[in-house]
């Protein structure tokens, strides 16, 4: 091959990869703009016993488990756009303590007077157990949801 046919195929490879390169930044550029979903994938909650990675997506999509937000999503307003933390409502108040601030946002404070709020663990357990064995889908035991 002679020095000037090297020369046009070095330019022709390099103007390839230099189309290429443009494209798939473009292309990158395209997915990471593009609006993430309002509904997180997974949640990973942080506990003592292990940390639990709950697969919200399996949960909610249809190719899921395609259940509604409601069934496990408790909102006074019965507005589906704002769900909150389980954490905000239930944060480990026992016995005299008072009952969260969040709560009073939705709450007059004589609607929850000498109500005992469960602690986000004793939600999650009845909540999530529950439905496992009811459905016979998902772990039941401590290892199958905590990890350490």
């Amino acid at each position: 091959m002679t020095p000037k046919k090297e020369l046009k195929l070095a330019y022709a490879l390099a103007g390839i990869l230099l189309a290429v390169g443009i494209l798939s930044y473009i292309l990158s550029s395209a997915i990471s703009s593009a609006k993430p979903s309002e509904k997180p994938l997974r949640i990973m909650f942080q506990t003592v016993t292990g940390n639990v990675l709950f697969n919200h997506k399996a949960h909610y999509s249809p190719e899921g488990y395609g259940i509604s937000c409601q069934d496990c999503h408790h909102h006074p307003g019965g507005d589906d756009t704002d769900y909150r933390a389980c954490s905000d409502c239930h944060q480990g108040t026992k016995g005299d303590q008072a009952p969260p601030k969040a709560c009073l946002d939705c709450h007059d404070a004589d609607e929850i007077e000498g109500v005992e709020m469960s602690t986000s663990s004793d939600a999650a357990h009845s909540q999530c157990i529950g439905c496992h064995k009811d459905f016979g889908a998902g772990p039941v035991d401590c290892n199958g949801c905590h990890v350490q």
